[in-house]
Parts: C-alpha cells; sequence; structure tokens
C-alpha cells in the first residue's frame, strides 16, 4: 500500500503534542485564535504560508509545516504546476509575465552566452577590457554628465512612484546606446557601460512598477549592453535582480537556484556578497533557519571584502543602508517565524536610514511594522503604519505592496483592535492601485 504524503492540520498536531503545548498554548505562541488553529488542525481550513511559517518556528520544524503549506494541490488541467504563496489571491500573477522556469531558462542563458572573459584582477573580480568609467579628456566631460543623470534618477527614485521615473531613465538608455555608436573606440565603450547601468535600473524600476516582463526585458538588454562594453560582470549579477523576482512570488527553491549561480570565485566580492544575501532570503522562505544564516554570514564576509567601484562608476545595489547584512537578517527572521527577534533588529536598522531614503525608509519600514504584528504588538504595529502610509503612497510600490498586503492581513485578525479600527481604512486605501 502506498504510504501517504502528511498533511499540514495532522502534521502541525503531531508536533503540538510531542512539543507538550496544548491549542490554547500554541495559539496565544503564534498569535491567533484557538478556534482557527482547531480548523487548521481538522483540514477545514487551509493555513496561510505566514501561519505556517509562525507554528514552523515555534515547534521547531525546520521549515517542514511551511513545505506542506507551500504545497498546492494539483489541478485537473494537463500540464498544471502548484501554485506559490504569491500567486494566492491575494497577490495574482500579472498578465503576460513570464512563468519561473523561463526565468531562471533565461538567467542561464544569458550567463552562458557571455562566455569567459579574458582579464581577472587580482582580487579574483572581472573587469571591463577598458578602464570602465575610468577615462580622461576628452570623454570624461560626457561621461562625468551622464553620470550625475544616474545619480539623480536614483535619488528621484526613492522620493517618486515608478511611473514618474521610469521613461526618462528608458529614453536615456536609449540614447546612451546611440551615441555609443557615434563616439571613438575609447569612449564608446565606456558609454555602453554606463547604459547597462541605466538599462539595470530601468529593470529595478519595472519591477517596483509590478511589470515582471519588462523588468526581465530591461535587464536583459543591460547585460548584453554590459556585454558588448567588455563587462561581464552584470550578466551574474542579472541573476541576483532575477532572484528578487522569485522571491516576491514566494518561491524559495527558484530564488536560491538564481543567486547560487553568482557564486564563481571570479566575480567581484560585492556581486558574490550581494547573491548570497539574495540565497538567504530565499532558504528563509522555505523555513531553512541554519541555511540562512550560513549564507548570511557568507554575505557579510564577502561584502567585507568589497574595494568598491572604479571611480566614477555606480554602485551595484543599495546605498542607503548602513549595514545591509544586519538589515537583511531583521528581514529574514520575519520570513522564518521569528517576529520578536526579527522586530529587535529592523527597529535598530530602520533609525539608521537616511531622512530622504523614502523607498528604503517605507520597504523596511513596512517589514518592521509586519513583525510588530505577528508578534502581537498590534497597537504598535498600527502607529507605525500609520506614519508610514503617505510615504507608501507617494512611491507606490508594487514590492513593497507584497508586505503591506501580508501586514493588512495579520491586523485584520483583530477587528476589534481600536488602533486597528483607526488605521484600516486609510491602509486598504493604500492598497488600491493607482490609476
Amino acid at each position: 500500500m502506498l504510504e501517504q504524503p502528511p498533511v499540514f492540520g495532522a502534521e502541525l498536531r503531531r508536533l503540538r503534542i510531542a512539543a507538550g503545548l496544548t491549542l490554547t498554548q500554541l495559539a496565544s505562541s503564534v498569535h491567533y485564535s484557538k478556534g482557527q488553529l482547531s480548523k487548521i488542525e481538522t483540514g477545514r481550513k487551509r493555513p496561510s504560508p505566514e501561519l505556517a511559517r509562525l507554528c514552523d518556528a515555534t515547534l521547531g520544524a525546520h521549515g517542514a509545516l511551511v513545505a506542506l503549506a507551500l504545497t498546492r494541490p494539483q489541478s485537473n488541467a494537463a500540464g498544471a504546476v502548484p501554485r506559490g504563496e504569491a500567486e494566492t489571491e491575494d497577490c495574482p500573477r500579472p498578465q503576460g509575465a513570464p512563468s519561473r522556469r523561463q526565468v531562471i531558462a533565461v538567467g542561464a542563458a544569458t550567463v552562458l552566452a557571455t562566455g569567459p572573459t579574458d582579464q581577472v584582477t587580482a582580487a579574483g573580480g572581472r573587469r571591463p577590457d577598458t578602464a570602465a568609467f575610468g577615462l580622461t579628456a576628452p570623454g570624461e566631460p560626457l561621461l562625468s554628465a551622464h553620470r550625475a543623470l544616474l545619480d539623480q534618477y536614483r535619488r528621484l527614485g526613492q522620493v517618486s512612484p515608478p511611473s514618474a521615473v521610469l521613461p526618462v531613465v528608458a529614453e536615456q538608455t536609449r540614447a546612451l546606446r546611440a551615441l555609443a555608436t557615434r563616439t571613438g573606440s575609447r569612449t564608446g565603450p565606456q558609454l555602453l557601460a554606463l547604459a547597462a547601468r541605466f538599462a539595470e535600473y530601468t529593470g529595478w524600476l519595472s519591477q517596483e512598477a509590478g511589470d515582471e516582463s519588462a523588468a526581465l526585458r530591461w535587464t536583459a538588454h543591460a547585460v548584453d549592453l554590459a556585454a558588448a562594453s567588455g563587462d561581464h560582470d552584470l550578466a551574474s549579477y542579472a541573476l541576483v535582480r532575477r532572484a528578487l523576482i522569485t522571491y516576491y512570488r514566494g518561491e524559495a527553491g527558484d530564488t536560491v537556484a538564481l543567486a547560487e549561480g553568482a557564486r564563481s570565485d571570479r566575480l567581484p566580492a560585492r556581486i558574490r556578497g550581494l547573491a548570497a544575501q539574495r540565497e538567504a532570503q530565499g532558504h528563509a522562505l522555505a523555513g531553512d533557519h541554519d541555511a540562512c544564516m550560513r549564507g548570511l554570514d557568507r554575505a557579510r564576509a564577502l561584502l567585507s571584502k568589497d574595494v568598491g567601484p572604479s571611480p566614477g562608476a555606480p554602485v551595484l545595489g543599495t546605498t542607503h543602508l548602513v549595514d545591509p547584512v544586519t538589515m537583511i537578517t531583521g528581514w529574514s527572521l520575519v520570513d522564518l517565524g521569528r517576529p520578536r527577534a526579527a522586530s529587535e533588529i529592523l527597529d535598530r536598522e530602520c533609525a539608521r536610514l537616511p531622512a530622504d531614503a523614502w523607498r528604503t525608509q517605507v520597504r523596511y519600514g513596512v517589514r518592521r511594522a509586519l513583525a510588530h504584528a505577528l508578534a502581537g504588538e498590534i497597537d504598535h504595529a498600527c502607529e507605525l503604519t500609520e506614519r508610514l502610509l503617505p510615504l507608501a503612497v507617494n512611491v507606490s510600490s508594487a514590492t513593497v505592496a507584497t508586505d503591506l498586503r501580508r501586514l493588512s492581513r495579520t491586523l485584520s485578525r483583530h477587528p476589534r483592535n481600536r488602533s486597528y479600527l483607526a488605521v484600516a481604512p486609510r491602509l486598504t486605501a493604500a492598497l488600491v492601485p493607482a490609476p
């Protein structure tokens, strides 16, 4: 006789009893009602991924409950695949967005297509054939002006909706590419390299606008431009960017697989460190605490070796976090179902964010509010949410909205709480897509 796979409710009950906890005690630990847990244990209600993570951490299930919760039954349709967390009714996949297999395939093809490069630095990091971004006159004034433009657009992206910045950044990418074809052999490759950074930023803005297809297209275009300039490292960083898409889809395995593609010792320490951070986030989604912490330790060691970009070159990744690895540790602890530990870290790190980095403040501030809400600190979570909502509406981020929805669902479990009743209308309004 074939053995039946474990069912979440039955496994939850088995682990709870083995831990010596009553239903009331477990409900108190995870801040869910006893009635709701009872329905889940008896199979009358499906668990949310959020509850699964909290129960997994409380009962020491090492990701087993998370895996069961994220498993969806096969559809009767031929070739149907299970849906992940981010494909539930709360967060539907955008129309026409590529599948997760396409994301993996495009990422792998990009890296394979670029091939090896001839130049390797003493530290093991590859560099463009030309001294990118370091050219002296007469090309330097032209390059400096366009670098300054990218810096300004990145500042605008912190305080504006992506729709306000996207068109001009996309057009600037096209203009730089055209200019590179009409420029001399020394300046042309550097203009292409700079165009690649504009294209990469355009891809990020596209994801913030909720357009995964455009994000992937622009990221692939950035890789092509970089390769034409002699910079093959950006192909590996593109895997880290694609892993962010699969992360927000709730696809833990694909996030880890993509990030692992940027582990090569030939890559600069910064790219490998950012990849290790993303890999850790993927392990956190899967409920694997130990693998997540190992990834974060590896990220810290690699980022400590980062010597920075060439003079004048844009920095890959965020520039607003004082201690990126510690912030991502707090972020990941939320996914690992350890909200109290997460809130302590996020409280400290969010206080260090620049006042003018609105998008960054909202991104980590909402995660901080979610941590407090999951820890049962509803009044404080509502207070934090109240302060963040004006910024959230202003920057209009599709990725931040993912956490806002999680926060809204968590707070809505306390419908009689006065703080929740006060903030609920504005929170609901903030989740309505802008016209």
